[in-house]
């Protein structure tokens, strides 16, 4: 038989392995580990003078009281929050003690060395271990003293401190000791309630902090309470080190905590060996398993808390501490294989590559960078998208869906060649007060909220985030993540999900980018480094130096220092580029398409609406036009007698061309007079048939279209991602990027084909009817120009010679080679893992 856990060294001599070989769940700290900057603090105090540190619990007593907005007097640490379990029930008027269980065992051993007899309150099974208030209620007597655990340990379920308040305040005959040394977890707390005179509160500082050797812990309790435990307490128990510790601890900010979704994937991978996972509140999991594991684990160098000698628990009950995703990947792994010998080895998931930019401080061009890179990849022939996951901008760009999002990730989705999506910037915050903003969720609002107010619901939109996140990597090759603000406010961090903890979500290097134009950039990237946890810092890829100007070669010196100072490299250096004409965040001019009454003096542009229309942008150039009017047509009645209709790509031919029956547009598309351009999936619409034998796209394995064109295609698994330029029949040069399954193939001598310098057909035209794969192929001033004057041309209409200049297509190529040419972009792809 194995020990139930607690003493490294004989588990690892049980396991037959020295002790840091020994891969140990059974003792529960942070998987964050240490907090940055403890040991010095140690260390300092170690050389202190006094040995007496009464001084220090004074201070200490004092900062936490004003933490939980109590008085001095309610507080009182201890070497450990076991001394204080020890000396409580010494101190209270009973004569029984009613401990809720399976709970930590020395509750039980507290009270009898204090005399009280001991009842149990028993977690039910059944109940999945959920302890009810009101049950526990019935069976309580006056004059008892009742001891359980938030969150319970081994079980990690945990009450919800208002409704344990509520329950304490309705039992005044009892004293209760609630102890709380995983509550931190969780981040909900007795004490954010008043203290009652009947409840004391014990606090561990060790559990949160992965400090258990210093020994530190304190209660909250009624000034008599205190000084009834002062004086039974032995004198000097907590020394100048643990005190020096805890008052770095109560001064810094709060530490990020991951412990949720690394214990939400653990769980995940064990349920999957068909193990009973119970939900937990705090840093380890209650786990049933068909048969005893503990020995067998720990034959495999893994050591878990075997619970059998919990009140009402047998060996087929382990606890686990939740550890770090590799550790966390290991125990797993050695679970299901015990369980099932013949299982394949588990494979975590890998997220889609990205990479994120974040920065030392609002505008220091993360939104640019971003756009920069997502340029980037697409011409190396990536699928990318942007994703950015709280915004805050008065300013926002309007989805094809009629969503709101953030106008810098409509820009970026255009450097991606995308339409701007909701999920590219799932939350969006529209300020409306100095306190408050409009809160935008997937494009829509869901209300006003103050800062405060907003605060505690990132709880809840945390998860919302996600799912969108993992939905738009899931239809892409890559990501490029953007920040917000800086990684170093510390004072948002404990609610952060948009910098550091989305980056560890989407395992994602971090580049931090910093404003040089704004002076003090090393200081800022050495500042902004001292505030990360040792987590954060293992994201942190390197730095960005932004804007500069001058001569890259004198900052040499600066760059080795910041590498000497953080570990972290300097990667390069984007000078300054003027007139780029890409817009900052709050100055984006991203239009959609006009709304109002028909202008006789234009031409009417009717932009079929397919119910999976894909690269809507692409016909954004029409409207910077002075002689187009561009209005979307949904069904047969709208589409009118136009100048030119307009079928744009789909994600999803086949049904939309059912759409367009039901609408009546099929019929009305194949008798219309007007011209007609198709772009991408619009070329697949106007031929005659589309055949999809693998299912790429649709379960429809034929389907006929429109059959203006003799074309016909099939889908092909692979996609085509290319960037191409090509020629007309008249000599006229265009470009755009190609992004299709679709092969097209066309039998008919009497169309003319569009070839690029390969000689494959990217394009057809017959007539009045112009069909290409090149998406943004209008993005081209001079063609679009050319093009427009063929239909003012067919009303009798006089030729513009110039026309509008559109957009940022080339300014997004421009910035994309000005970004290439300085940082090494092979090495980042293979640090992305692409």
């Amino acid at each position: 038989m194995i020990e139930h856990g607690g003493n490294r060294e004989k588990l690892a001599q049980a396991a037959g392995c020295l002790p840091e070989e020994l891969l140990d769940f059974s003792v529960n700290l942070n998987p964050a580990g240490i907090p940055e900057g403890l040991f010095s603090v140690c260390f300092r105090a170690l050389d202190e003078l006094s040995p007496y540190p009464e001084p220090h619990a004074e201070t200490l007593s004092r900062r936490t009281a004003e933490k939980w907005n109590l008085a001095p007097e309610n507080i009182l640490f201890g070497n450990g929050s076991s001394e204080l379990l020890s000396l409580f029930p010494r101190t209270v008027q009973a004569t029984r003690a009613r401990i809720v269980t399976p709970g930590y065992l020395e509750y039980a051993g507290a009270c009898r060395s204090a005399g009280l007899a001991v009842e149990e309150f028993r977690l039910r099974e059944r109940w999945g271990f959920r302890l009810s208030p009101e049950e526990l209620g019935k069976t309580l007597q006056p004059g008892e003293l009742v001891i359980l655990g938030n969150p319970n340990n081994p079980t990690g379920r945990m009450v919800p401190a208002e409704e344990l308040h509520g329950f304490i305040q309705n039992h005044p005959e009892q004293t209760f000791l609630i102890d709380e040394a995983f509550a931190d977890f969780f981040g909900e707390t007795l004490l954010d309630y008043p203290l009652l005179k009947n409840a004391a509160v014990l606090r561990s500082m060790t559990k949160y902090h992965s400090i258990a050797g210093l020994r530190l812990g304190y209660i909250a309790a009624r000034p008599e309470s205190i000084s009834a435990l002062r004086e039974i307490q032995p004198p000097w128990s907590v020394g100048t080190v643990a005190f020096r510790a805890a008052e770095f601890l109560l001064t810094r900010p709060e530490r990020k905590d991951n412990t949720a979704l690394l214990r939400e994937e653990l769980g995940t991978e064990l349920r999957r060996s068909g193990i009973k996972v119970y939900p937990s509140s705090a840093n380890y999991l209650l786990l049933k398993t068909p048969r005893p594991l503990a020995e067998e684990l720990l034959a495999h160098r893994i050591a878990v808390r075997d619970c059998s000698n919990y009140p009402g628990l047998d060996g087929r009950f382990i606890r686990v501490a939740v550890r770090n995703r590799e550790d966390n990947r290991k125990l797993a792994e050695a679970v299901r294989r015990l369980l099932s010998p013949q299982a394949p080895a588990i494979v975590i998931e890998r997220k889609r590559p990205a990479l994120m930019l974040q920065g030392t401080c609002s505008n220091a061009g993360k939104s640019i960078l971003t756009a920069a890179f997502c340029r980037i990849l697409l011409q190396d022939g990536y699928a990318v998208a942007p994703f950015k996951a709280q915004n805050m901008a008065l300013n926002s760009a309007v989805t094809p869906s009629g969503g709101e999002i953030g106008r810098a990730q409509a820009v970026q989705a255009e450097a991606c060649r995308l339409d701007p999506d909701v999920r590219m910037n799932p939350i969006l915050l529209k300020p409306n007060s100095d306190l408050g903003s409009q809160v935008i969720l997937l494009g829509h609002p869901i209300g006003n909220y103050k800062v405060r107010d907003y605060f505690a619901k990132k709880k809840e939109l945390w998860g919302e985030v996600r799912k969108a996140y993992d939905s738009l990597a899931s239809e892409h090759d890559c990501i490029v993540l953007e920040g917000a603000g800086s990684p170093g406010e510390i004072n948002l961090k404990s609610t952060d999900i948009v910098n550091m903890r989305m980056a560890e979500y989407a395992q994602s290097p971090v580049l931090l980018a910093g404003d040089i134009d704004r002076g003090g950039v090393y200081a800022s990237f050495i500042g902004t480094y001292a505030t990360l946890e040792p987590w954060e810092r293992k994201l942190l890829h390197g730095f960005v130096v932004n804007k500069f100007r001058g001569d890259p070669t004198l900052l040499a010196d600066a760059h080795s220092y910041v590498c000497g100072m953080t570990g972290k490299p300097v990667l390069g250096v984007i000078d300054f580029l003027p007139g780029l004409g890409l817009p900052e965040e709050d100055s984006v001019n991203f239009g959609l398409f006009r709304k109002g009454k028909k202008d006789p003096r234009r031409l009417d542009i009717a932009l079929i609406h397919l119910g999976h229309v894909a690269n809507f942008t692409d016909f954004a150039p029409f409207e910077a036009e002075p002689d187009t009017e561009l209005r979307t047509v949904r069904t047969a009645s709208e589409l009118g007698e136009p100048d030119l209709v307009i079928l744009p790509g789909s994600k999803g031919v086949a049904d939309d061309l059912r759409r367009l029956r039901e609408e009546g547009l099929f019929e009305a598309l194949r008798n219309t007079r007007a011209p007609i351009a198709g772009i991408c999936g619009g070329l697949q619409i106007l031929g005659d048939r589309l055949l999809d034998p693998d299912g790429v796209e649709s379960s429809f394995p034929e389907v006929e279209c429109l059959g203006l064109l003799p074309l016909e295609t099939v889908m092909m698994p692979r996609k085509t991602l290319r960037r191409t330029t090509a020629l007309r029949a008249d000599g006229t040069s265009i470009s755009g990027y190609e992004i299709h399954h679709g092969a097209t193939r066309c039998a008919d001598s009497s169309v003319t084909r569009i070839v690029d310098g390969e000689g494959r057909e990217v394009g057809y035209e017959r007539g009045s009817i112009f069909a290409t794969y090149l998406h943004g192929v209008f993005d081209d001033d001079a063609f679009r120009r050319k093009y427009l004057n063929r239909l003012r041309k067919r009303k009798g209409w006089p030729e513009l010679e110039t026309g509008a200049a559109y957009g940022f297509e080339d300014a997004l190529n421009r910035l994309a080679d000005h970004v290439r040419a300085r940082l090494d972009i092979p090495a980042l792809y293979k640090r992305m893992g692409l």
